[in-house]
């Protein structure tokens, strides 16, 4: 029973997450890699935390890259941003020492995010995708909360 609750649960949520994403045209991806990040990482609050640091970074870090890239490749041509990824990409080499940075595979998910989304580089559209980032989180915490209750439910009896 309680592996059937908890399999409802995840489909009921998945289901809100999929309509919640169509009915405001987010990419749905993004959501389900901030679902997958909260398990990745430790589920938990705090641990979602520390994911959404650098995952933020690495969004920050595929701005600096893009613009660096576009800089390099009117003197480079298209090395320009071959070397823009080298220089952005060295330099995470160090920013991983910053405590609240070090989680390298969050940085990579950031990167990966921006690079696939590929929004203007503009304050709107790169803010707005931090929405599906956000709700992915929320709705990973959720599903594991309730299937949490669940289980210690169905454990007591």
């Amino acid at each position: 029973m309680k592996q059937f609750l908890s399999a409802i649960t995840m489909g009921t949520l998945a289901t809100l997450a999929i309509f919640t994403s169509f009915s405001f045209q987010w990419p749905t991806w993004v959501l389900f890699i901030a679902w997958l990040s909260y398990y990745i990482f430790g589920k938990s609050l705090k641990s979602a935390l520390y994911a959404f640091s650098p995952i933020t970074a690495g969004i920050a870090l595929g701005i600096a890259i893009q613009l660096l890239g576009s800089v390099l490749s009117q003197y480079f041509g298209t090395i320009g941003f071959p070397l823009a990824v080298l220089i952005c990409i060295t330099s995470l080499g160090y920013l991983s020492k910053i405590k609240s940075l070090s989680n390298v595979p969050a940085w990579f998910m950031g990167l990966i995010i921006f690079f696939s989304v590929h929004p203007h580089l503009e304050a709107k559209p790169i803010l707005i995708i931090f929405i599906p980032i956000i709700v992915g989180f929320i709705f990973a915490y959720l599903n594991d909360t309730i299937t949490s209750i669940i289980q210690k439910k169905y454990n007591i009896l």
